[in-house]
């Protein structure tokens, strides 16, 4: 369906486009043996409502066919794209997304496939050599502009950014989704720190706190608690909410600005939707089929998504 950010949008309209993603992420995962689908049990809602009821972008002539990875960008390529096409022009009154833990790029791709931005068929060459829709997509991908780097690191490149915004005068904003695991690092910290002193409320921060990355839970790895108050101590205005609710993680995202980054903790279940992942705590973070049985088991549970 062809969704755009409109008050018309509907809570089931936006919750359609979540199962959705669920979906398609789930049917590539048996496809390919294996994936990434957690990422998108926990963070389907959010992914939902940014592309439907936040971000304001500009709609586009038709859904976009990826095209082959068009090579290292340098002056000599004159064939170098970026994914930010897929979200239409870059005017300044246009916002700005950024997909910081590149795990989460299949979610992603269904996401703008869900909301009319990607071609239906647009993952027939998702994980092949020569393909722009890389497993972990990078700065060519569909919706990328940037390549992360490490976890941890795109929100430092899009601090810049929004601070160039900001200088320039531009209404449009700087969204970033995030991971909790990848909120350990120091650089994620100095980030934060930088956009609360610089006064950066042309930002708005969306992190999926899942509770687990690839080591287990969070909280036993090294835990974050109580990561609203740590932010807060560090200069952001920050949400804590059921990162399922629709209407409430579209609510907090059209908050006027007010002098501070916005942070919005989204807590959510790594299963939610798929309830037979839950037999795989704590390892959520890649799904791996050893057995034809588990490839049954999913095949069921995809059959009662449809």
């Amino acid at each position: 369906m062809n969704l755009y950010n409109t008050d018309e949008v509907s809570v089931e309209q936006v919750r359609t486009v979540a199962n959705g993603i669920r979906r398609r992420v789930l049917e590539h995962t048996i496809l390919n043996k294996g994936g990434y689908l957690s990422q998108a049990c926990s963070s389907a809602e959010i992914f939902a409502v940014l592309y439907t009821k936040i971000l304001k972008l500009s709609k586009l002539k038709a859904p976009i066919v990826p095209k082959p990875f068009p090579g290292v960008p340098g002056p000599l390529n004159k064939d170098y794209f970026t994914g930010e096409s897929y979200h239409g022009e870059k005017g300044a009154a246009y916002d700005r997304f950024y997909l910081s833990p590149s795990q989460y790029s299949l979610v992603m791709y269904t996401a703008l496939i869900e909301v009319g931005r990607m071609s239906e068929n647009g993952l027939s060459d998702f994980n092949k050599d020569g393909s722009s829709l890389e497993m972990i997509g990078a700065e060519h991908s569909p919706g990328m502009g940037l390549m992360g780097g490490s976890l941890g690191q795109c929100i430092s490149q899009a601090a810049g950014i929004a601070l160039s915004r900001k200088l320039k005068g531009e209404e449009g904003r700087v969204f970033v989704f995030l991971s909790d695991g990848e909120c350990q690092s120091g650089q994620f910290w100095e980030a934060v720190q930088c956009m609360a002193y610089h006064k950066l409320d042309n930002m708005v921060m969306y992190v999926d706190v899942n509770g687990y990355q690839c080591d287990g839970k969070t909280s036993t790895v090294m835990n974050l608690e109580p990561f609203d108050k740590r932010l807060e101590a560090f200069g952001a205005r920050v949400f804590r909410v059921h990162g399922h609710d629709i209407e409430r993680l579209a609510a907090l995202g059209k908050q006027k600005p007010d002098g501070r980054p916005l942070f919005i903790l989204a807590d959510t279940c790594p299963y939610k939707g798929i309830g037979i992942l839950k037999t795989r705590e704590p390892k959520f973070h890649y799904v791996r089929f050893t057995k034809d049985e588990e490839i049954k088991d999913y095949h069921l549970a995809l059959e009662k998504m449809k």
